[in-house]
């Protein structure tokens, strides 16, 4: 029987994306790769656990979920978590930024100062700016003036994300526009926290970064993984936690945090994509060592 590998999900690194798995491996990923990998007859998924400890009873868990915890350990990984608000006195300094990811879709975000732009690839940021940089609190009180005074929203629906990498402006002069100007206001508001050091408009592009130039739009998003299914294809872009995968029936989108909890196998050169697919309804958007 072919060795099974837990996908831990995406990672980026200075040297591009890589695809995590139980142990520590990980697995480098390139545009025209391909990717393979299949979900045993008769598996199941299973909780990934929380804050770096396996689920005690390793529950079961539904496979259209992006968060692979069952309730309880989704309880705990959340009781001492930044985004839940639920650590007021964490003593790290914390960015404020702006990100973009398609026309009229910024978001303002909070990130710890020590991880760098990791939050931003993560999220599939197309380009962003730092606002500036204080304690958690001030940075939060920034983000919520700016969602209060301009209705800069906090979170962008990843679906939306998609549903426009395929037809982004061409350059990055225009693809920063929206930061620029939305930067500009900002700074412009009365109110920012003395603590917050406010940082100038420097924006960041992210669309080579993500292979997203040419980028054919996608037919499809994989729905969730099934017990037998498969996937197989070329890589021709990847972004935050999708892969962009060129299958015979065109380009489809792989959230790769439907993979966590499953055991994954190898598949055969000939493997075609049998996992169950939702048909965007437009062409918005656009022995082997190892599966990849």
């Amino acid at each position: 029987m072919a060795q099974a590998w837990r996908c831990k999900g995406l990672r980026w690194s200075a040297s591009g994306p890589e695809l995590a798995w139980d142990g520590g491996r990980r697995s480098a990923l390139t545009w025209g790769k391909r990717v393979a990998f299949g979900v045993a007859e008769g598996g199941v998924r299973t909780c990934v656990g929380a804050r770096g400890h396996p689920c005690p009873v390793r529950a079961v868990v539904p496979g259209r979920s992006t968060g692979a915890r069952c309730e309880e350990c989704a309880r705990l990984d959340r009781a001492h978590s930044v985004a839940a608000d639920t650590i007021a006195d964490d003593p790290r300094p914390y960015h404020v930024y702006l990100a973009w990811f398609g026309p009229g879709m910024t978001k303002v975000g909070i990130t710890a100062l020590e991880r760098g732009s990791a939050r931003l690839l993560e999220q599939g940021a197309v380009c962003f700016s730092w606002l500036g940089a204080g304690p958690l609190m001030a940075a939060r009180r920034t983000e919520e003036l700016l969602r209060a005074a301009l209705r800069v929203p906090d979170r962008i629906p990843y679906g939306d994300k998609r549903a426009v990498r395929s037809v982004l402006p061409a350059s990055a002069a225009e693809r920063a526009a929206e930061v620029a100007d939305l930067h500009a206001r900002a700074a412009a508001l009365p109110g920012w926290p003395e603590s917050l050091d406010r940082e100038p408009c420097q924006p960041v592009d992210h669309a080579g970064v993500f292979g997203l130039a040419d980028l054919p739009s996608a037919v499809g998003e994989v729905s969730g993984l099934v017990a037998g299914g498969a996937v197989s294809g070329r890589l021709v872009a990847a972004a935050g936690p999708d892969l962009h995968v060129e299958t015979g029936g065109g380009v489809v989108v792989v959230d790769t945090r439907l993979m966590a909890g499953w055991e994954l196998v190898p598949v055969g050169e000939d493997s075609e994509l049998t996992l169950p697919v939702r048909e965007f309804r437009s062409q918005d958007a656009g022995v082997q060592d190892e599966l990849f």
